[in-house]
């Protein structure tokens, strides 16, 4: 049998760090061996259409390998906690055979020895094409040793457009700027500023940022070379020229002009009363035909068109009960077959399958063309949303210093310097 279960929320009772050193010891004694076993797996998905193809998968392989494994439970944890609750599912003993792991929390995942290395059962897996997936999606989950996760998620940011508000207002159509290679940061801003001022409502709208989750502005700031920390993971670099430009270019999109809502505004894309919405393709599911839409690549800022993406990844955790019989299944659950279904929902990191015509049949929202432009081209050379070995950590610090940036009279410089004074040290821990 297949099981889903959700998970109530739980809160954080100690470091991430701490959390993940407790469970990469030996562990309580595994059961396999004795027979079939049950594995469970959680998911930060409640969605009926992602569960009903992961029971579909699952209920594949237990038919199969019925020797091996009797049931697989998908235990759906609210994205908001995820890796709260997984930590301290951890640090409790109540750890589960795999998990999704957030491409923030990858570095210290990886390095913490938790996860099981799945490349020798992935590469010797019967037709499993090891070599079809992306070594760049690969890097993340990775170290010298061996490949602790499986990147089964890489979904692209794009720029969905409300052509109807567009029109309305009278601007010029946003597919038109990209076909004359003029689609800027600069052009959307004015889109955007002219339409919400003309008709209301929201102009350009970060999806999931709300002056909170600041790892979605590097859906913008990639757009200037900028990032929060050196490529070492040892140097903030928010007082780096970069990302001053970028985040004043932001300030100023929020304070200056309009283009983007000012804070505890609120503003749905989905709801048809914004212009514009910087998210990942999987949110085109929401689209209710209520309003004529598109869906374009990131635009160009003054260091060129980054594409950026989420990458969400599967690890077999050791201390499991099942970690064996863990990595079979998901060396099941990852297979090109399998890969080519969840495709519906979650980009997968195999070269075989970046293609428009494959990723048409499972995504019949979207056009060729605009699987081409934003889905294939917008994985290949993308860079991930940011992720450290100290991310928990640095994550909240940076946000208690960047809510002083949310003021129209805010100092940008002054702020960004302080954000670093109060990274610094978590750099150096």
């Amino acid at each position: 049998m297949v099981h889903r279960r959700a998970l109530t929320l739980l809160s954080l009772t100690g470091a991430v760090t701490l959390a993940l050193a407790s469970c990469s010891g030996a562990g309580s004694p595994s059961a396999e061996g004795d027979g079939p076993v049950d594995l469970r797996m959680t998911v930060w998905t409640a969605d009926e259409g992602h569960l009903a193809l992961f029971d579909e998968i699952a209920q594949e392989y237990v038919e199969a390998n019925p020797g091996l494994v009797s049931s697989v439970t998908f235990e759906t944890v609210p994205f908001e906690d995820y890796t709260t609750t997984l930590t301290t599912q951890l640090a409790g003993g109540n750890t589960p055979d795999l998990a999704w792991i957030f491409e923030s929390s990858a570095p210290e995942f990886v390095r913490s020895g938790a996860l099981a290395d799945l490349a020798p059962t992935l590469q010797e897996a019967e037709g499993y094409e090891y070599d079809d997936i992306l070594s760049t999606a690969l890097a993340l989950w990775s170290d010298d040793a061996g490949v602790y996760a499986y990147p089964f998620s890489n979904s692209p940011f794009a720029m969905f457009v409300n052509t109807d508000r567009v029109a309305e207002a009278g601007q010029e159509d946003p597919a038109e700027l990209v076909a004359s290679g003029d689609w800027t940061f600069d052009a959307a801003r004015a889109v955007a500023a002219a339409t919400a001022d003309e008709l209301g409502g929201a102009g350009l709208v970060v999806r999931d940022f709300e002056f909170s989750d600041w790892t979605n502005l590097s859906t913008v700031w990639g757009g200037w070379g900028a990032s929060p920390w050196s490529a070492d993971g040892a140097t903030c670099e928010f007082t780096e020229p970069e990302m001053t430009d970028a985040m004043t270019w932001i300030h100023d999109a929020v304070f200056a002009d309009g283009a983007m809502p000012s804070p505890g505004t609120s503003a749905d894309f989905f709801a048809g009363d914004t212009t514009m919405t910087i998210t990942q393709i999987s949110r085109a599911a929401a689209l209710d035909g209520s309003f004529e839409w598109d869906i374009l690549p990131l635009p160009a800022g003054p260091d060129g068109q980054q594409n950026v993406i989420g990458q969400a990844g599967i690890g077999v955790f050791q201390n499991g009960q099942n970690p064996e019989a863990a990595a079979d299944f998901l060396a099941h659950f990852t297979s090109p077959a399998s890969a080519e279904k969840l495709a519906a929902y979650f980009p997968p990191p195999r070269q075989s399958l970046l293609s428009a015509d494959v990723l048409a049949e499972a995504n019949p929202l979207l056009s060729a063309e605009q699987l081409e432009s934003v889905v294939v081209q917008g994985i290949e050379g993308a860079v991930t949303k940011p992720a450290h070995a100290n991310f928990a950590q640095l994550q909240t610090a940076i946000r208690g210093e960047l809510d002083a940036l949310w003021q129209s009279d805010a100092d940008v410089d002054a702020v960004l310097a302080d954000v670093c004074s109060a990274a610094d040290p978590l750099f150096k821990g």
